[in-house]
Parts: C-alpha cells; sequence; structure tokens
C-alpha cells in the first residue's frame, strides 16, 4: 500500500502540470510587475503636472506596492478555487492542463488589455479608473464604439495576443519544470481558507482612501491600481449623504435651507417642514416667448476667445457673445454630461454618487419641462444619440419632455455620424424642423437640444472649418461652434426666431482633472442669453451655478409659477448671496465669495482659499458657518431625492 501511495505521488510530481501554489503566484508576479510598468509610464507622462519630490515618488510606488498586492489577492481568486476544487487525480489529465492554461491565458490577457486601457483612460481624463469608467461598462457599445474610433484597436489586440501567448508559453514552461508535490484537498483547504480570511480582510478594512497622501492629486492617482480603483468605483456608486458625509440634523439643515433658500420674490406654500415648495411671484405680464436651450457637450470657458483664448476656435460664439448677455462667472455642478442635464433640468445640487438622471426612482420629478408644461407649452429635448445611452431617454421622457434622438432621423438626412450620434449640424437640422413644427401647431416651444462632437474621436463632416476631422479636441470644438452658427443663422429667417430666446451653455467642462480632486478653474463654463430686441447685450459677471439657470430664465419670461428649485433668478438675487457648486462623484464643494468649502466622505470636511485662475487651494481654519451651509445644501437636495419630495 506505501509503495503504491509513493508511486502515485511520483506520478503526480512528474506529470502534473498545474501548481496550487505556483500558478497564483506567478500570476500574481506578473500583475505586480505590470502594475508597476503601468504605473512608470503613467508617471513619466505626468512629468509636467504632478509636481514630483523625493516624498512623493516613494509614496507612488510604496503605496503603488500595497494596492497592487491588494488586487493581486483578487486576480488570482480564479486560480486559487481552481486549485482548491480539482482533485489531485485531475491535474495530471492533458484536456485539465489546457483548461488550466486557458484559464492563466484569459488572465494574462485582461492583466494586459487593463494596462492599455489604464493608459487610454489617462489619456483622456487624467487619472485612474473611477466611476466614468464603471458607467463606461453599461455603454458597451458606445464605448467600444468610441475607443474603435479613436485607436488602432486591431493592431492593439493583436499586438496583446501575441504578447499573452508569449508570457502564457514562458510561464508554463517554467512552471512544468519544477517539481510539484501534491497538496491533500485539507491542506488545500488550510491554505484557501488563509487566503480567504486575507482577502476578506482586505474588502472591508482596506479602502481607496490610503492613496490619499499628498495635496496633489496626480500623484495620489498614480498611488493607487487601475484595476483596484474600478472595483472600488464599482462599490461606491452611489453613495447615501447621511452615512458618509458630515451631518446636521435634518430639521437643523431645513431650517437654514429655508433661510438660505429664500427671495424677495417667493413664500412658502407647505406646511411640511422638508419641504422647499414656495410661489414664485414676477411681477409684470408673463412673456410667452419660444425657449431654446442648446447645451454644449465639454465646452469649457477656456475655448473662448471671449474667456482669454487666442487659438481662435469658437469665431461665432465669439461674435455672438458681443450682441448678447455674456455670464462670465458660471460654474458647471459637475464632471458627467449627466450631471449637467440634471443642473438644467431639475435645478438641484449635485448629490453623491450617481446623477438623479441615472437613479432609479426618477419619474414624475418636478422639472423645467415641467413648469413650460403647466404654462401651455410644447416641450422637448432633442439629442443627437440614442436616448438610451446614460438613461437620458428614459430621465426625459417621465419628466414632461418628449425626447427626440437620432432614430428620427433618416439616413439620407445624416451628412456623418460616429458611435455617439450624428454631425452637430445634423442635431441642429432636426431641431429646427421640430421647433418648426411645434410653432405651426400655435404653441410655443421649450426646446433642450444637447450636443455631441465635441467628444473624441473628435470626427465631424470635411470641408466645414480649417482643421481636419479625427485631430484634436480643438478641432471638434471649432466644428461644434461652426455648426451652432449655421442654426442661429438659419433660425434668423425663420418667422419664430423674433420671438425665441437662444441659451448656450456648457454640461461641463473638456477636463475635470487637476493638480487638487475639486480644481475649481475646471468647473468654469460660459454661458450666452442671445434675444435680438429683448436681453440687452452686455456681461454678467456675478458668481452663479449652473442650477440658477432655469429660475433665471423663467425670470427674464416674467412667469409666476410653484417652485421646487434650488436655484436662484441671478437677476433678483441680493448682492453677496451667490454661491456655486462643484463636485466628482464623491468630494462635494461649495463657493460663496472667496471661499471653497469641500466635504468629502468619512464626514470629511475643510474650508480653502481657491485659485480660480489655477484651480489651486490653500487650506485655511475651517469656517464652521460657511460648512454648515454647504451641509444644508448636499444633506437637504439627497434628503429629498430620497424621499419623494423632489416629485412634482
Amino acid at each position: 500500500m506505501a509503495s503504491a501511495s509513493l508511486l502515485a505521488n511520483e506520478t503526480l510530481k512528474k506529470g502534473s502540470k498545474f501548481n496550487f501554489r505556483a500558478y497564483p503566484l506567478a500570476l500574481g508576479i506578473l500583475l505586480i510587475a505590470v502594475s508597476n510598468l503601468t504605473r512608470i509610464a503613467l508617471t513619466l507622462k505626468s512629468a509636467g503636472t504632478a509636481e514630483y519630490n523625493l516624498n512623493s515618488i516613494l509614496g507612488i510606488f510604496t503605496i503603488g506596492l500595497f494596492y497592487d498586492l491588494i488586487n493581486a489577492l483578487y486576480f488570482v481568486l480564479p486560480l486559487m478555487l481552481m486549485g482548491w476544487l480539482t482533485p489531485c487525480r485531475l491535474t495530471i489529465k492533458p484536456g485539465y492542463k489546457l483548461l488550466a492554461n486557458g484559464l492563466l491565458f484569459i488572465l494574462i490577457f485582461l492583466l494586459l488589455l487593463d494596462a492599455v486601457s489604464e493608459w487610454i483612460f489617462w489619456d483622456e481624463f487624467e487619472s485612474r479608473f473611477n466611476f466614468i469608467a464603471v458607467d463606461y461598462l453599461v455603454y458597451t457599445n458606445e464605448v467600444l464604439g468610441n475607443i474603435r474610433q479613436s485607436y488602432p484597436v486591431e493592431i492593439i489586440i493583436t499586438f496583446l495576443l501575441i504578447l499573452t501567448i508569449l508570457l502564457t508559453w514562458m510561464m508554463t514552461t517554467v512552471l512544468s519544470n519544477h517539481t510539484i508535490y501534491p497538496f491533500s484537498f485539507w491542506k488545500r483547504s488550510v491554505i484557501t481558507g488563509i487566503y480567504s480570511a486575507v482577502i476578506i480582510a482586505a474588502y472591508f478594512f482596506v479602502d481607496n482612501k490610503v492613496r490619499q497622501f499628498s495635496n496633489n492629486n496626480y500623484v495620489n492617482e498614480l498611488a493607487g491600481n487601475g484595476m483596484y480603483e474600478l472595483f472600488a468605483a464599482y462599490r461606491n456608486n452611489e453613495l447615501d449623504y447621511n452615512q458618509f458625509y458630515a451631518t446636521l440634523s435634518n430639521q437643523k439643515a431645513f431650517v437654514d435651507i429655508h433661510a438660505l433658500i429664500k427671495t424677495r420674490e417667493s413664500h412658502f406654500v407647505d406646511q411640511n417642514p422638508f419641504s422647499i415648495r414656495r410661489d414664485i411671484v414676477n411681477l409684470g405680464p408673463e412673456l410667452r416667448k419660444n425657449v431654446v436651450l442648446i447645451s454644449v457637450e465639454s465646452l469649457s470657458a477656456d475655448f473662448l476667445g471671449s474667456f482669454g483664448n487666442t487659438q481662435h476656435i469658437t469665431p461665432f460664439l465669439d461674435s455672438l457673445a458681443g450682441v448678447s448677455l455674456l455670464f462670465t462667472n458660471l460654474y458647471a455642478t459637475g464632471t458627467r454630461t449627466v450631471r449637467g442635464l440634471e443642473a438644467l433640468s431639475i435645478g438641484t445640487p449635485p448629490t453623491p454618487g450617481q446623477s438623479i438622471v441615472r437613479r432609479p426612482h426618477n419619474e414624475e420629478l418636478f422639472t423645467m419641462g415641467t413648469v413650460f408644461k403647466r404654462k401651455g407649452y410644447q416641450t422637448k429635448f432633442i439629442y443627437g444619440g440614442y436616448g438610451y445611452f446614460d438613461n437620458m431617454g428614459y430621465f426625459f421622457e417621465h419628466n414632461d419632455y418628449r425626447v427626440v434622438d437620432r432614430n428620427a432621423l433618416s439616413k439620407k438626412e445624416i451628412d456623418y455620424e460616429n458611435i455617439w450620434g450624428v454631425a452637430d449640424e445634423n442635431l441642429f437640422e432636426l431641431a429646427m424642423r421640430e421647433i418648426d413644427n411645434g410653432t405651426q401647431a400655435g404653441k410655443p416651444v421649450f426646446t433642450h437640444i444637447m450636443t455631441t462632437s465635441n467628444h473624441r474621436p473628435y470626427t465631424y463632416p470635411d470641408g466645414r472649418i480649417d482643421i481636419p476631422s479625427h485631430t484634436s479636441r480643438e478641432g471638434a470644438v471649432k466644428y461644434t461652434d461652426y455648426a451652432i452658427g449655421q442654426f442661429i443663422k438659419n433660425a434668423s429667417q425663420k418667422p419664430w426666431f423674433k420671438n425665441t430666446l437662444f441659451l448656450i451653455v456648457a454640461d461641463h467642462c473638456a477636463s475635470s482633472a487637476g493638480k487638487t480632486d475639486l480644481p475649481i478653474d475646471r468647473y468654469k463654463i460660459p454661458l450666452l442669453a442671445y434675444a435680438p430686441g429683448f436681453v440687452k447685450q452686455g456681461t454678467m459677471p456675478r458668481l452663479m451655478s449652473q442650477i440658477d439657470l432655469g429660475p433665471t430664465i423663467l425670470g427674464l419670461l416674467h412667469f409666476s409659477y410653484r417652485s421646487q428649485f434650488f436655484g436662484y433668478d441671478i437677476f433678483k438675487l441680493e448682492a453677496g448671496r451667490e454661491r456655486a457648486f462643484i463636485s466628482t462623484y464623491q468630494s462635494l464643494g461649495y463657493i460663496k465669495h472667496d471661499s471653497l468649502v469641500i466635504l468629502k466622505p468619512q464626514r470629511i470636511s475643510g474650508t480653502f482659499v481657491p485659485n480660480f485662475d489655477d484651480g489651486s487651494r490653500r487650506a485655511v481654519t475651517s469656517d464652521n458657518r460657511l460648512i454648515n451651509e454647504a451641509i444644508a445644501w448636499y444633506q437637504s437636495a439627497s434628503f429629498q431625492f430620497k424621499n419623494g419630495l423632489l416629485k412634482k
């Protein structure tokens, strides 16, 4: 019997090609090597902005190694489970060898693909994978299409496959030349149990806050691990305000918000202490003008010559600014299109996690569409892509807008399209048709148009502008400027033009990355109000939030209405009460006067003096009054949505 057992063990030693310990260990070492090579590459890429010194370099690579090790624990899980559950006698079978090596091949390919994807994501967003990457995983058609149109995907995949084959062959060859001692199921269970305990502890006690060791956001991002950051972002895609942030009692928050939100033209009408319903009374006859709101993809203020740009990439908008009211101190609430659409439609401060546009239970909310519809308007949201993307179609369709998207155009009406949507000129042709139809029916129209062309891969029809398609964001900006110009010029020939208020605003800036996690200069956006004979040319320099645009439009039209907006009519607001909100999916910023309050998870809060030109900031002694104001705004907005109080 003993000799038979020894013979069996010898057979396993010579025949088995899957080593319970060595395969996961080898893959983990490869992951750490690839992660460090990626970190080195991104560190070199960011040399001009990350402000390296000895401490930052040590932090990047030591903390980075810690996250690499944690990520390796998760990544080798399939191999660990395979080795634990497979009886030793099966590991010498040729089929099992093929299965084990096939799994190793897949994991190595995913590891290499992740490294390339991190480079591409950093090139676009100057950060590791984050909440945006989680969102993009939901919309694989648009995202993969965008990548294919922007990069030589076939060449990259072919190269990665060849490299994966080479690495798999090298690893399996090296591992097969070592003596393999079989483990009994009991021993494998003990090892797997210890491994499981470590990975469970990592899940509950390690988060991505360890890397926040520097005042330079680029340095903190480099200290992370992209694959781990993707996992962390997925875990935190919705954040309960009361659980993670500094709070007041709900009663105190709403007492404060009632005082902050009250204006001279309004009075509260609801006995519910958590309600902000109030009647807005504007004097003078209501002006039933058509309203065309154009939200432009990624139109940072500093793209416009009106804000100091010297590249001449917005010639039409700069000329339009000379005959419009130009708002020069407006800030976007967030970094995504859906966050901008949220601010422009429901007028609420950004709640942590996903935009309300993307959340469940976002139907029947009080929106700009609600107000205009109650006034007898036709209300439409017009988009050049497919409405299902980012849940935009569902959100607007269920909140008093009629959605008109790419499906409304025939093939012959499309001069050019990419994965995000049709060319902006075709979008505006569609919008013109919809406005014509609406006004001919005898009703005024409120039309919200969302552009798409200023988005990677930055492609557009040839021959429109002097920058070739697919070369740069500057080209995409100039093409969108051209398309808006054609739209306004064509609209000026329409009978409804003289009775129309045009508003052109950005959804967010082109980039929100900076040396700090909320670089204030990366949230500044333009707003032009154009209506010859109605809106006087000039500038509006007062600090203003994107959520103020709705109430300001309604004030311009002298509309009286019952409001649930958090925003102000900037023309009626007393001086000194201006404020703005900026955010990522976790960090919540509150700008007032020359101060910036930042609220973060783990109930962290701080007061800073920001540099409005370069986005840097200086920490100062906490201003508790200002912090409590910020808490009141954000806590009450989160409470209202969670408890259905944003519904009409």
